[in-house]
């Protein structure tokens, strides 16, 4: 292993540092860096080569797996902090002694690429909750989307709650944000169909073809889509509802859409 730096004072720089990034999107979108945290997450960024910086860890956390760990991140800088310091920094209640700092990725929409020559495609305009996020990014790693846009976002993508709440999906996924405008032109200049989910002028969504490329358009709970995408929406599509409610979770709706989409294309 290289040389390893030992911290024990939450006061340290780099300690601080960590609780800014954690805590202040600004400060992320400034540095272009971010904190994830745990095995899992941290392996499959480094699968979808994401570049790690910094990475923390406590030894009588990882036990055994912490040679192997390490041993991974060669090119990042080595820190071994004491239990107390990596309380003070961990996001998660339950542990396992590993934390990063990670350079992020560009997720303009010209960067964005899919292999397919008929890809299915996920998009959310303006989800507010990370949670939601998080579920939509699991949804789209389960059923291996071609991509996810987010259209007018109103968190960044490395907010903690997201990485946690997608299971670091985040890191999995080709994902793009953009305005409403742009994404609709963006999906329009790739001939792909827009299927948006609305109350109005909907057909059932077992009647719908999502056999051409498609894009699959949700939007809050509470608003719905904006206008600007039922103009542009080559079909409304809507999950009939035998109760009281009119809606479900957007992640659930979703789900019920990608993978009908999914059993059409066998």
């Amino acid at each position: 292993m290289g040389n390893i730096k030992h911290i024990s004072s939450a006061q340290n720089p780099l300690i601080k540092n960590i609780l800014l990034l954690e805590e202040k999107s600004r400060e992320r979108r400034k540095s272009g860096l971010f904190v994830l945290e745990g095995q899992r997450e941290l392996q499959l960024a480094a699968a979808g080569k994401y570049q790690i910086e910094t990475l923390c860890f406590v030894s009588n956390l990882l036990g055994s797996s912490q040679t192997e760990m390490v041993e991974s991140f060669p090119n990042a800088d080595l820190v071994e902090v004491t239990q107390e310091v990596y309380t003070k920094i961990a996001y998660r209640n339950s542990t396992e002694g590993v934390l990063a700092i990670a350079r992020g990725k560009s997720h303009d929409l010209d960067q964005l690429q899919w292999q397919s020559e008929n890809p299915l495609i996920l998009v959310a305009e303006a989800p507010e909750k990370p949670g939601n996020i998080g579920a939509l990014l699991r949804t789209a790693d389960a059923a291996d989307l071609d991509a996810v846009i987010i259209a007018n976002p109103k968190s960044d993508l490395y907010n903690p709650n997201i990485i946690r709440s997608s299971l670091g999906c985040v890191f999995t996924q080709s994902i793009a944000t953009g305005s409403t405008e742009e994404v609709i032109a963006f999906l329009k200049s790739k001939n792909v169909k827009i299927r948006c989910a609305a109350l109005t002028a909907s057909q059932a969504y077992l009647e719908t073809d999502f056999s051409p490329a498609t894009a699959i358009v949700v939007g809050t709970e509470a608003t719905g889509l904006s206008d600007n995408w039922l103009q542009h929406s080559d079909s409304n599509i809507i999950i009939p509802m035998e109760g009281q409610i009119d809606s479900m979770n957007v992640s659930v709706s979703a789900a019920i859409l990608i993978f009908e989409a999914k059993r059409q294309r066998g």
